[in-house]
């Protein structure tokens, strides 16, 4: 008999007061913020910077840049596979919820800033690894990212998602920074000027599969362009406000976690290559440790296939195999 994958999903606010539990992919972004000696001075900074970038972009009806406000709720996906009691901490994402202090009306944001998967990080920092070792070349599995995006489009298309989200989501990255982006004359009021890159990268790829396409934006008064995932029509299916909530969230964590890029003291021209080693780049005021977050994410991808690949993997070839991509 087919197997099945079921999902539940738990949310807290992610504020001042944030502790990371046990089962937090501690190499997300917020959750790195909020340890030390520095937690709680962190994630204030970071939520202040959040307001403060939304209600530059939202400068309608804005006259002194403080109606809005950006609540974050950290949203974590449990899988269920039929018959097993035992859950796997498969997805943990952010969402965007507007405060408009001058009406006090709350606006449902976005779900996808912050985009985090064990079976990414196991893909990325383990099989993919494992694939290239002791190879001259640079190559990648055939099927490689195909289980990953059939479990995320199983997902985004469950009875879960749709009963508690009311569009689909959209996930914003860093550019790569071997591309080469080029500025287009399309341009949007909020998401800004639309980059086009030379060439697909293997992060295009994988997120493909997952059934998401990518445009490039840079926002007014930024320095860099961001990538935005999504299904559907990204300039259409949103709203401005939840394309702010969106950018200003995103954006804040890129200039703490990618400073050479984000909080460079020059704007990317007409044709722009990232460089992460850019030292003409102002710091936050904000601790983040980047060797430790990359050393975590191999450590999750082994406890990716320790817990979830190996010991199910029988039926997750047998459901994989019986799924469309």
């Amino acid at each position: 008999m087919k197997k099945d994958f079921t999902f539940t999903i738990k949310s807290i606010c992610l504020d001042e007061h944030y502790t990371p539990s046990d089962t937090t992919r501690i190499t997300t972004n917020f959750a790195n913020l909020a340890r030390g000696e520095s937690r709680q001075q962190n994630l204030r900074n970071a939520l202040r910077m959040i307001d403060n970038r939304f209600n530059a972009l939202a400068n309608w009806d804005n006259p002194e840049g403080n109606r809005y406000g950006v609540e974050l709720e950290i949203v974590s996906v449990d899988m269920h596979i039929d018959g097993d009691e035992q859950a796997f901490p498969s997805i943990e994402v952010l969402k965007t919820n507007i405060i408009d202090h001058r009406t006090n009306e709350r606006i449902e944001g976005i779900v996808g800033n912050n985009f985090s998967s064990y079976v990414r990080d196991y893909d990325f920092s383990v099989l993919l690894l494992e694939h290239n070792k002791d190879k001259e070349g640079f190559s990648v599995p055939g099927d490689f990212g195909e289980l990953h995006g059939k479990l995320f489009k199983h997902f985004v298309d469950s009875n879960t998602y749709k009963q508690h989200f009311a569009k689909p989501p959209v996930i914003c990255l860093s550019v790569s920074d071997n591309k080469v982006y080029r500025r287009s004359e399309n341009q949007h009021p909020v998401l800004g000027v639309e980059y086009h890159p030379n060439e697909s990268s293997l992060t295009e790829q994988y997120f493909k599969k997952m059934g998401l396409q990518v445009r490039y934006f840079m926002p007014p008064n930024s320095v860099a362009p961001l990538a935005f995932y999504f299904f559907g029509d990204l300039l259409n299916d949103y709203t401005n406000l939840e394309l702010i909530s969106t950018i200003s969230t995103m954006e804040t964590f890129q200039k703490i976690y990618r400073p050479e890029i984000y909080n460079a003291n020059a704007v990317a021209g007409s044709c722009y290559q990232p460089n992460l080693r850019n030292a003409d780049h102002s710091l936050t005021q904000i601790v983040y440790d980047r060797e430790e977050r990359s050393r975590l994410a191999i450590a999750q991808g082994k406890f990716a296939e320790q817990h979830f690949i190996k010991p199910y993997q029988s039926v997750l070839e047998q459901w994989s195999a019986n799924t469309a991509l």
